[in-house]
């Protein structure tokens, strides 16, 4: 089974990075092999995290700025948005599809240079969703 590189980042600012073969939206949890340990892999609960970022790296480019504006190159289509976390971080990005009622949503964000491929975002985690 694929692994994905992942950072999850929880509500109160904690980080876990590592690799997930078995994250699933709709469950409560998943689990990450921390890039850190060989041993068993750390359980992700989903109700704790602000977001899961599918990553190129696990120690991205701290120079880099986030652009906030679209490029010409082709993103999923979708919604364009810019999202707004509780902790004050804002991501603009497409939203493929976008439904309060269910646990959170994938961003593709705009800036296609961030270390981010992509981004579940938890709805509980999200203070603004704004259609651009």
């Amino acid at each position: 089974m694929e692994t994905r590189k992942i950072v999850a980042r929880y509500l109160n600012g904690k980080l876990v990075k590592g690799s997930t073969f078995d994250f699933n939206p709709e469950a409560d949890m998943f689990h990450v092999q921390e890039r850190s340990t060989t041993g068993h892999p750390t359980v992700v609960h989903m109700a704790a995290l602000k977001a899961v970022f599918y990553v190129k790296d696990y120690d991205g480019n701290p120079a880099h700025k986030d652009q906030h504006h679209f490029t010409q190159v082709i993103l999923p289509h979708g919604q364009r948005v810019e999202v707004t976390f509780l902790d004050g971080e804002s991501m603009t990005g497409v939203v493929p599809a976008f439904d309060r009622r269910q646990r959170g949503f994938f961003l593709f964000p705009a800036d296609t240079e961030s270390n981010n491929l992509r981004v579940f975002v938890v709805n509980n985690a999200v203070r603004y969703l704004r259609y651009l």
